[in-house]
């Protein structure tokens, strides 16, 4: 539990400077009471995948972070999005590459608790195996997604 309470404060030290605007407590369950979306923005726009905004708002400048529900056997092709991010695996298992091509073979294995980053314009990729993750992402919005290749 250490490395996810490590990695859990680095998130929450990227959005620092705009915490004091607003305050969020949020337990499991009220998250998952929250609307889910199909995939919104900053996502791959892939069925299946759905979206619950936990702060902030992605469409809007300023600080966000977003949970991404992704199903079994997703296979999300290279892309990149205008802002920087960082994100922790939740549960599930994430597979996550750096690249202009989605190369399974170039994923590295994120179990639960693993922390990754998103550089601005920097494409990657990222697939799910045998079963669903789910994954936090958070950036300073707006942000978009473009894909180096159509899927």
């Amino acid at each position: 539990m250490s490395r996810l309470f490590l990695a859990a404060a680095l998130l929450a030290a990227s959005i620092a400077p705009a915490a004091h605007a607003q305050q969020t407590r949020l337990t499991p369950a009220e998250i998952a009471a929250l609307p889910k979306e199909g995939a919104g923005p900053g996502t791959s726009g892939l069925a299946g995948i759905r979206t619950t905004v936990l702060a902030g708002d992605p469409t809007k400048a300023g600080p966000y972070t977003i949970e991404l529900r992704v199903p079994a056997r997703t296979r999300i092709q290279a892309h990149t999005h205008r802002d920087a991010r960082t994100a922790i695996v939740v549960s599930g298992i994430w597979y996550f590459g750096y690249g202009t091509k989605a190369d399974p073979a170039a994923v590295k294995r994120l179990p639960p608790g693993s922390f990754y980053s998103e550089p601005a314009a920097d494409p990657h990729f990222a697939l799910t195996r045998d079963a669903p993750a789910v994954v936090y992402i958070t950036g300073w919005g707006p942000t978009d997604t473009a894909y180096v290749a159509k899927p």
